[in-house]
């Protein structure tokens, strides 16, 4: 999606697209069944832009090659999830979290550093985007998504 200043360049006033910005634990969901899979998936019928960052793609390679060399999935299994990684709702994105914002965020919550630069990434293109969410099923990262204005509106 292009800057909300192109849209407004070009004459179009309104764009009522979500943006779902998706932490590592949210996508997880998606590809592992656990108690949180209901909603994650209901979350990817959603109509709008998906986000991934190289981070939520790190962790979750990590954790399905983790699974595959402690022999929780079959290397067919991981090979299969893999697909689905690649394959899924999300949009790549390359996007850095702004310093400042990040230090500011990370003095207000305490946060692991990688729930830290899910938040402080997500805020960031929140300033560009205003309807941006941010889709975590960690609870201490979900309070403060929803404080900083980025928790879903409704729970699918």
């Amino acid at each position: 999606m292009l800057p909300r200043s192109f849209y407004k360049r070009i004459g179009i006033v309104s764009i009522d697209l979500s943006v779902v910005y998706w932490d590592t634990s949210a996508v997880l969901s998606v590809l592992c069944k656990d108690s949180h899979s209901p909603r994650a998936l209901n979350w990817t019928q959603v109509e709008g832009i998906h986000l991934m960052s190289t981070l939520a793609w790190a962790e979750s390679c990590a954790v399905i090659a983790r699974m595959h060399k402690e022999g929780i999935l079959s290397k067919q299994t991981k090979e299969y999830i893999f697909e689905a990684l690649r394959q899924g709702v999300w949009r790549r994105m390359n996007g850095l979290p702004d310093w400042d914002t990040t230090q500011r965020l990370g003095q207000k919550w305490s946060l692991h550093g990688a729930d830290l630069w899910h938040l402080a990434t997500a805020k960031s293109l929140h300033q560009e985007l205003p309807e941006l969410i941010l889709l975590t099923f960690d609870e201490k990262l979900q309070v403060a998504a929803k404080e900083e204005g980025m928790g879903p509106g409704k729970d699918l």
